[in-house]
């Protein structure tokens, strides 16, 4: 029939891969709105299950980078967006998070050696040399620190957790990703005060948090300015605190800017940082407290489709 009809024929394969979805969905027994993006909330499972065992096999900078952005999609649906986190889902998310600090230490001496690399400050090459060398036996401890903390036993622990969220987290209708993650950074506006190096830590965490929450509403068009806006944030923020680490390390290792000319060079830099990410958070609170766009309407509930019930 299909083949006498072309378009019928269309009409039903285009059918069959919606059916092919939301049976998927169902399988996995997650329920979505219109506000998460259904493919994205799937996907944020199987791909840090596959990362868990390449970064197991191998602690190099792609792969730790990748470990921690998909363990953070995690957080962000169970933590912020799913209803009740089950005591499972709390225990994996404890987990991960143990496992992404351990990550994440090797994730900055990765950026602290890059930035090093790159610095080019005259009558410094002795200390440079010094402190890069510190970096790297640093790097190459921590490394193995991460990698018996990757053992098989934590490894079935954490993918065994990751099987039962994909079937039991449930999204309410009703949870908006922008919303959330607007709110969450508005939570830090209620303490007023300046901008200090304490403020921007904070919005360095909460930060990155509300951006992997306002990622899972995927292609809509506000989300996307706000992950916009969040990443230019974290980054500056985030570059900022990265050189903060690297001038902390070589003033412990050679002294005050007075004593050593790269502390002195260091901390120059990461003042000049410093200004341009207070400069770029001002503008971004400043957004949040008049937003140009009209407030959100909250989604009708999602029904599921007879071939899931």
């Amino acid at each position: 029939m299909a083949a006498c009809f072309p378009a019928l024929g269309c009409f039903a394969r285009s059918f069959a891969r919606k059916l092919e979805s939301y049976s998927f969905a169902y399988f996995l027994g997650v329920e979505f709105c219109m506000r998460v993006n259904e493919q994205l909330s799937r996907a944020v499972f199987e791909r840090l299950n596959r990362q868990l065992g390449k970064l197991a096999k191998n602690s190099a900078a792609r792969n730790v980078h990748k470990f921690r952005t998909y363990s953070r999609r995690v957080e962000a649906l169970l933590g912020d967006l799913a209803a009740e986190p089950s005591r499972s889902d709390q225990k994996l998310l404890k987990l991960l998070a143990r496992l992404r600090r351990k990550a994440g230490q090797l994730r900055d001496l990765d950026v602290q050696s890059a930035a090093l690399r790159n610095l080019k400050v005259p009558g410094s090459a002795g200390q440079k040399a010094q402190l890069m060398a510190a970096l790297i036996e640093d790097r190459a401890l921590r490394a193995r620190n991460l990698g018996e903390s990757f053992d098989r036993q934590t490894l079935g622990k954490v993918r065994k957790r990751l099987r039962r969220a994909a079937k039991s987290a449930v999204i309410p209708a009703e949870a908006d990703p922008v919303k959330v993650a607007t709110q969450m950074l508005l939570q830090l506006e209620k303490g007023g005060g300046p901008l200090t190096e304490k403020t921007l830590h904070q919005y360095r965490i909460v930060g990155k948090r509300a951006r992997y929450v306002a990622e899972l509403a995927g292609h809509d068009p506000e989300a996307l300015r706000l992950v916009k806006r969040l990443k230019e944030m974290q980054d500056v923020i985030g570059d900022w605190h990265d050189w903060l680490k690297l001038t902390a390390r070589a003033e412990k290792l050679f002294g005050s800017p007075s004593q050593s000319v790269l502390a002195a060079a260091l901390r120059n830099i990461t003042r000049a940082k410093f200004r341009h990410a207070l400069d770029v958070l001002a503008q971004v609170r400043a957004e949040l407290r008049a937003p140009s766009i009209p407030p959100r309407k909250s989604p009708a509930p999602a029904r599921r489709s007879k071939s899931a019930a």
